[in-house]
């Protein structure tokens, strides 16, 4: 059985705290989780979620990977990332940051294999 995903215990503008760690933005995934550093792929607001920020994830093969676009939806995706997550097998699902939470807590507590990444803010 795959190890459990970190539970999102609280979003709020500027942090997401989980059962891995507290947060600006969050990768999680199943088994562990760290600081999304946006920095590190030279990710910005557009074009947004570049493949480099899923690759960690794909890593621990997730059946379904949430993205949290911000909780203003400011944060765009890139096609070829949603493309790589496909091409690995897991599903995608793009959504506000506040109903990703709820999204990634509702399947992780149902022991899916899943994982995230979560803008905090806009």
């Amino acid at each position: 059985m795959a190890e459990a995903a970190p539970e999102i215990t609280e979003l709020s503008w500027g942090q997401v705290s989980t059962t891995a760690g507290t947060f600006r933005d969050a990768k999680l995934w199943p088994g562990g989780g760290r600081g999304w550093d946006w920095n590190e792929t030279g990710t910005s607001h557009e074009p947004g979620i570049r493949p480099a920020d899923v690759s960690e994830l794909l890593d621990h093969d997730p059946q379904l990977i949430v993205l949290g676009c911000g909780q203003e939806r400011r944060l765009g995706v890139m096609k070829e990332t949603l493309a790589l997550i496909e091409q690995h097998g897991a599903t995608v699902e793009v959504l506000e940051s506040r109903a990703a939470v709820e999204r990634y807590n509702t399947l992780a507590g149902d022991g899916r294999a899943v994982a995230a990444l979560i803008h905090s803010t806009c």
